[in-house]
């Protein structure tokens, strides 16, 4: 997985539980939540779906570093090495 696939996958995970979210509207440092109208459980399954569809497994304690695009981007990065 290279980062433009990572970035796919994230997008694609959020806009599971966020249909009417586009990528183009989205700034990649802001908090995710509030960039994408998420409440506590679409962030939950945000994590679930990107989870499933990375193969990488994400655990409570790493839920702060999925605060934004660009820190989730970094964290998978970190992971798939």
């Amino acid at each position: 997985m290279n980062t433009t696939e990572i970035e796919r996958l994230i997008i694609e995970a959020i806009q599971e539980v966020a249909p009417e979210v586009e990528k183009k509207t989205i700034d990649f440092d802001e908090d995710i939540r509030e960039e994408c109208d998420l409440d506590s459980m679409d962030f939950i399954n945000y994590l679930a779906a990107l989870q499933k569809s990375t193969g990488i497994k994400i655990i409570e304690g790493d839920y702060p570093k999925f605060h934004s695009i660009n820190s989730a981007l970094a964290f998978l990065n970190d992971k798939k090495s």
